[in-house]
């Protein structure tokens, strides 16, 4: 599912278990985890309820320099992250980025098109390992 420029696909496991799997599909490539957001934990510090949302923020700081380099201001979309959540039926959802959205959104050149092309394969690939095992 795209929509607005983000790519939603669902996951198989928890949303503890999808951030688990994804923080280690990321690290297992060389990928740096930057930080980890529990919203439903943050939004229960305040006496409010939340289904089980996780933001995982990470990514390659070369990579991410390269596109910055290019544009600067696309650092307000770096470093990549995926939210996971869970939805009112209990199915649970992982939403990234779509890197080619944010290509256009930035008005990335030539000089980035390589790395926006190996953002835009590699992301399938690890939230694949990350919600169904693949």
């Amino acid at each position: 599912m795209s929509d607005a420029g983000l790519i939603t696909v669902r996951s198989g496991f928890s949303v503890n278990a999808t951030i688990d799997r994804l923080t280690a599909a990321v690290t297992s490539r060389g990928m740096a985890v930057f930080a980890a957001i529990d919203h439903a934990a943050n939004a229960a510090e305040v006496g409010m309820d939340l289904r089980p949302t996780q933001l995982l923020i990470f990514g390659n700081p070369r990579a991410g320099t390269l596109l910055m380099q290019d544009q600067q201001s696309v650092g307000l979309d770096l470093p990549l992250r995926t939210l996971v959540w869970e939805d009112e039926a209990g199915d649970v959802w992982a939403t990234y980025n779509d890197p080619h959205w944010l290509a256009t959104r930035y008005a990335l050149g030539q000089t980035s098109s390589g790395a926006v092309d190996a953002v835009a394969a590699g992301m399938p690939v690890v939230l694949a390992e990350a919600t169904s095992g693949g």
